[in-house]
């Protein structure tokens, strides 16, 4: 008996959804509360908290998969799971505190870094892993809902087929080559039930984001749109570092801005103070190191520049970025998004320019 975890054939895909619908949860519920006014939902004793909505979307998800088996329940699912997270670790803050404070500052951190294991998680999932015949017939079992459904197309018949035939030359699991062979004869007998390949959102969007890159974003103009993105992060992070060091020269204003940061409750003690210096002599660190990998692009020392971009923008997100959302809350997730997408447009200059050009 076998019962080793075997991934499904779109985990990728779906837990990208649920991080797309978490960030979007999140965002969207800390904007509108903000623009509102932190509205509550009940009167008197009775408060009914958003973090009751992400329960019940959490249990709407979890009954999904256990309900359908159709494809496109376990994709609903991780649409509405990430929309229900969201939603219930937006209220950290009162579950961590005596008093249940909902702005406790540490509250935007420990959802920041939340998201940042979930995305790690991410990248685990979509990693290429070689296959054992049992789970190549587990994906290809789940393709074959496209059967059951009327819905596949030529392509995907022939791209089936493939595969079955790879299984059935697999002397490693008898049982499974015979019924892979058995599959195969079955789908060959069988002409093709749809005309055109469809392909789903994410496969379509996708599409759209190559033809973009491909029409726009050739190698002078992804290369700007680098170093502009360089600059445009260094000069971000170098705000802070240039207003303490201004006030620093004041005594007075110093003082205000200190007091200041303990009426908001983000300093509570010296080594509060420590970690606010901390976060400033972090971001002018990294500001500077982006600083350089940007005057690398623009002096075409591309190899060297984009590895040095890349590690400054990672550490900046992963580690930066923690004291910066302690200290400015929600405000910093433009400038997370801002530094992710300047990475992603590096990773993707380093793949179409430079790994190829070997």
């Amino acid at each position: 008996m076998d019962r080793s975890l075997v991934l499904r054939f779109r985990a990728g895909q779906n837990i990208v959804i649920t991080l797309i619908s978490f960030a979007f949860s999140v965002s969207a519920t800390r904007l509108f509360l903000e623009l509102t006014g932190y509205p509550q939902l009940g009167g008197g004793e009775l408060h009914i908290a958003h973090v009751l909505w992400g329960g019940l979307l959490l249990f709407a998800a979890a009954l999904i998969t256990i309900i359908f088996v159709n494809e496109w329940a376990a994709t609903l699912s991780a649409l509405i799971a990430g929309l229900g997270v969201g939603l219930f670790i937006d209220e950290v803050g009162k579950f961590i505190t005596s008093t249940n404070d909902y702005f406790y500052p540490s509250a935007a951190p420990i959802i920041y870094v939340f998201f940042l294991l979930t995305v790690l998680l991410a990248f685990q999932v979509r990693q290429n892993r070689p296959k054992n015949t049992r789970s190549r017939m587990y994906e290809i079992l789940e393709k074959f809902s496209e059967v059951l459904d009327r819905d596949l197309s030529a392509y995907e018949r022939e791209e089936l087929i493939q595969s079955l035939a790879e299984v059935s030359k697999n002397s490693d699991r008898k049982d499974l080559s015979d019924l892979a062979e058995s599959l195969k004869l079955y789908l060959q007998k069988q002409p093709p039930q749809g005309n055109v390949l469809q392909p789903n959102l994410l496969d379509r969007l996708r599409m759209k984001l190559i033809r973009f890159e491909r029409k726009f974003l050739s190698k002078p103009h992804l290369r700007l749109a680098i170093i502009v993105g360089l600059f445009g992060s260094a000069v971000w992070s170098l705000i802070s570092p240039i207003f303490f060091f201004t006030i620093s020269k004041n005594v007075a204003q110093l003082q205000v801005f200190y007091n200041e940061l303990i009426s908001n409750r983000l300093v509570r003690n010296a080594s509060g103070l420590n970690w606010f210096e901390a976060r400033v002599m972090m971001e002018g660190s990294l500001a500077l190191v982006i600083l350089v990998a940007a005057f690398l692009f623009l002096f075409k020392s591309e190899k060297l520049g984009s590895w040095l971009g890349m590690i400054g923008l990672i550490v900046g997100i992963t580690m930066v970025n923690l004291l910066v959302f302690y200290f400015d809350q929600f405000s910093t997730i433009v400038l997370a998004t801002f530094q992710f997408l300047v990475l992603v447009l590096i990773m993707r200059y380093r793949k179409r320019f430079i790994l190829n050009d070997r």
